[in-house]
This record gives structure tokens, C-alpha cells and sequence, in this order.
């Protein structure tokens, strides 16, 4: 089948046929008609497929069709990263290149003045994250009155516990009478379940396995004590075939360190992760789609942002806690009909989650050893040495140098205190003095009204007890 039969507008398949794209994909095939057709529509399909186009390409038609005067937004499109914004930006005005709309992106990390003015407009197009759209509609900064098409992409993580409430509150400030569209490579049914909040009657596309990774990806593992992981990782990449490489770790001081040593294993990296500002990831996508650096180090926010053609292999540095995590990193390679290689690192902990993501999806992970190298455990020198005892060959240290120095008392030993009280330093009872022969002891003056309580050595002259007089 070929776009023209699917009814698309003249000026989008023009723009298709400079993209070089000849046939759509089966999620197009699918998902195109209903959509044209106003239908409600949940798209699952794996990654690479062409899902974005699925729903721009039809959207895109129908605005074309139905021009607005003044209308202001009608469409509107929510993803769960800043990436993925700007990916499914650049697809829209590459098909829409030759249509007179105009759009926006709304996302966090950068100087808000563009976007409230963009909203304020009224643009045709927007396409946000909900995090900062949240916040620009709750300050009123927005009219979404006339819009006509909500799109979910990546329902999946936009239906998760994190982003539900946000979905929740945007989608009550919009028009009931709307088409909505959410698409996904993961959906469970407990979530599709949440979908029917916002949807009516939705025509459900499948394209596959629901779980299933792209087929032209190869997947193996490793096997690997902790400790070797890094070591591991810089063999590997002396093979000269892993030229564009996306590795995953969980954490993001994670990403800058490992970066920091592949550097010194002669390995030009870029990181991206969550605080990195939105110039410095932007520069980081495009030193690695350029080929300046070999390397990308990320961490999941990247899994499902990154387009990037002829990314060779995707390594799971740190294997996925979720099993949906796994096939979206693995997706960012093999796209597009290309073939592509997985590799995760396995370590003892990752077991469990090694087994859940195997019946996850369904097979197993061939296991693969590393020719010439060296698997042997090799813990801290600190964990090594024994606790007691010396290094063979070395000098005990004297045993004053191995004692920690004494800290000093907490306060300075007090003086011997004089019996007079005059030269008494806790003589504080306004010139009045013991009487002769009375036992002070030095103690310090008690509290209290009852006789002699606040007077050291006995009642004031006079009979009566010594009371304070200041403060009242």
C-alpha cells in the first residue's frame, strides 16, 4: 500500500515523498483511516514503527481540510519528556511543511516568555509536556475552548501514578467534545483501563505483542561482577563496529561519572539527564547525531526522546528496574526496519529483574562472554586488607600513629574556687555573704522561694528568704 491510499492531503504527501518515505508502516496502515474517520483511538506498537506519524499525518490532513479563522489552539499534543516534544515538533513541521499552521512547544527548563505568548495566540499546533503547561493554564495563560484533537503520547508513562493527577486536571480544562488519541509501545490493562476517563468508545490498534521489543534488534547479555562493569564496557568498545552507542544508567550522577571514565579510556562521551539545562541537552543530541561524540551516556528520561538514526547498539550499563523500560531503551536502536544491538550488563543483584523482564517478554536473553577478558572479581583495596594485622613485607606502624588523637575535653577544667565569697566566681547573689561559718561548699546557688533556696549559706539578714528582684 502506498500514502496516496490512505487519503492524506496533497501538500502532506509531498512532504512525505521528500522525507523519502514510500509505504507506511502497519501501525499507519492501521491507525490512519479511523483517525481520519474522528474515531477515539488507543496505538500500540513497538518502537521505530512510525507511531508518531500515525496520528501527525491524519491530524495534520484534517486541519488542512478544515481551516481555522481565529479559533485558536486545536490541537494539542502531551509527552512526557522535553526530547520527546522536540522530536514530535520536528515531524510535524516536516510533514507540514507545505501547510500554512502554525505551533509551539511547551516544555520545562527554559524562560517561559515565548510559550505564555504562544498560548495567549492561540497557535494551531502545541505541543507540551504537562509538568509546565499544568502551571502556564493554572495562571490562565491559556484557551483551549476551541480545541478539537488531544493526543497522549507514550500513554504508558503519561498514566503512570507520577503523571496521572497532571493528565487529570488539563484534561477536565478541556472541551468534552473532542478526539483523543494515545499511543504507546507499552500499555498494561490496568492503565488502558484509565484511558476510558478520557476517551469514548476508542478503537484499540495493535500491531504484535503488546511487550514485545523490535524483531531486527539482537539481545544478548553479560554476565558481570559490579566491579568489572566499567572495565567490561571500555573492551567492548574497542571494537570498532559499536560507532554510535547509547548506554543507559539509572541514576544520574551515575551518567557524569561513568562518562568521566570512558574519557580516560581515550572514549569521546555527552550525557543527558534531568539536570543537565535544555541548551546542554540539545548540544548533547547533536554532537551524537553529528558523530562528534561517539558515546551518549543517559538515563531513562532519554528512553523515550531520543530519534536518532544509526544508533549501532543501546547498552543497559545499569540493568532496567521495569521491564518496560527495557524495550523502550533497546528501541532507540533497530528503527525504522534497521538492525540494531542490545546488550545489558547483568550482575548477581539484577537477577530477579533479569528473570521478571525474560517472561516480560516472553524469551530468553542469550548470555555472551567476552573474548580476552578478564572476569575476576576485583573488590576495593580498602575491602581486601585485613582489618588486623599488616601487609606482608611492610612495617607495622607504630601503635601511637594507629590511635586517633584524644579530642579535647568538651570544656576547660574549672579553677580551684576561693572559700570567700567575694572571690567566688558563681557569687552572683548581690553583695550579700554568708554568714560567718556557714557550709557554701562551693556549690552553685539553688533555685527556689523556700529559705536560703537562692542564697548560698543560709537566709538574708533579717529572716526573710532572698528572692529575685530583677526581671518581674
Amino acid at each position: 500500500m502506498s500514502f496516496s491510499a490512505l487519503n492524506l492531503d496533497a501538500n502532506i504527501l509531498r512532504a512525505i515523498a521528500d522525507a523519502g518515505y514510500t509505504e507506511p508502516t502497519p501501525i499507519q496502515v492501521q491507525a490512519i483511516p479511523p483517525i481520519l474517520a474522528g474515531q477515539d483511538l488507543i496505538g500500540i506498537a513497538q518502537t521505530g514503527t512510525g507511531k508518531t506519524a500515525a496520528f501527525t499525518l491524519p491530524l495534520l490532513t484534517k486541519l488542512a481540510a478544515s481551516p481555522g479563522h481565529g479559533r485558536g489552539t486545536r490541537v494539542l499534543v502531551l509527552a512526557p519528556t522535553r526530547e520527546l516534544v522536540v522530536q514530535i515538533e520536528e515531524n510535524i513541521r516536516a510533514y507540514g511543511k507545505y501547510l500554512p499552521f502554525k505551533m509551539a512547544t511547551v516544555f520545562g527548563g527554559v524562560g517561559e516568555h515565548a510559550q505564555i505568548k504562544a498560548l495567549q495566540s492561540g497557535l494551531e499546533i502545541i505541543v507540551a509536556t504537562p509538568g509546565r503547561l499544568l502551571d502556564l493554564m493554572g495562571r490562565r495563560y491559556s484557551d483551549f475552548s476551541g480545541l478539537q484533537y488531544l493526543v497522549l503520547d507514550e500513554a504508558d508513562r503519561m498514566l503512570d501514578m507520577g503523571f496521572l493527577p497532571s493528565i487529570r486536571q488539563i484534561v477536565r480544562s478541556l472541551p468534552k467534545q473532542r478526539q483523543t488519541l494515545l499511543f504507546s509501545a507499552t500499555l498494561s490493562r490496568e492503565i488502558e483501563g484509565l484511558t476510558h476517563e478520557f476517551q469514548r468508545s476508542p478503537k484499540l490498534v495493535q500491531i504484535g505483542r503488546r511487550s514485545n521489543p523490535a524483531e531486527t534488534v539482537t539481545q544478548w547479555a553479560y554476565e558481570v561482577p559490579r566491579s568489572r562493569k566499567v572495565a567490561l564496557l571500555a573492551h567492548l568498545l574497542d571494537d570498532p563496529n559499536m560507532n554510535m552507542v547509547l548506554i543507559f544508567v539509572r541514576m544520574k550522577h551515575s551518567a557524569d561519572r561513568l562518562a568521566r571514565q570512558l574519557e580516560t579510556h581515550g572514549v569521546t562521551c555527552a550525557t543527558l539527564h534531568s539536570n543537565r539545562s535544555q541548551n546542554q541537552r540539545l548540544r548533547a543530541l547533536r554532537d551524537f547525531k553529528s558523530g562528534v561524540v561517539r558515546v551518549l551516556v543517559a538515563t531513562d528520561i532519554a528512553a523515550r526522546g531520543i530519534d536518532v538514526d544509526g544508533i549501532s547498539h543501546v547498552v543497559n550499563f545499569d540493568f532496567p528496574m521495569h521491564s518496560e523500560d527495557y524495550v523502550h531503551r533497546i528501541g532507540r536502536t533497530g528503527r525504522a526496519q534497521a538492525i540494531g544491538d542490545a546488550i545489558s550488563f547483568v550482575t548477581p543483584e539484577d537477577h530477579g529483574e533479569l528473570r521478571s523482564l525474560e517472561r516480560f517478554i516472553g524469551r530468553g536473553l542469550v548470555r555472551k562472554h567476552a573474548e580476552g577478558f578478564d572476569y575476576t572479581d576485583r573488590p576495593e583495596v580498602r575491602s581486601s586488607q585485613p582489618q588486623h594485622g599488616h601487609r606482608q613485607g611492610q612495617q607495622r606502624r607504630p601503635q601511637q600513629q594507629q590511635q586517633r588523637p584524644q579530642r579535647p575535653q568538651q570544656r576547660p577544667q574549672q579553677p580551684q574556687r576561693s572559700q570567700h565569697p567575694l572571690q567566688r566566681e558563681d557569687s552572683w547573689h548581690s553583695g550579700f555573704a554568708p554568714e560567718p561559718g556557714s557550709q557554701s561548699g562551693g556549690h552553685r546557688p539553688r533555685s527556689g522561694n523556700r529559705p536560703g533556696g537562692n542564697m548560698p549559706g543560709g537566709p538574708r539578714p533579717g529572716g526573710r528568704p532572698f528572692r529575685r528582684s530583677w526581671g518581674r
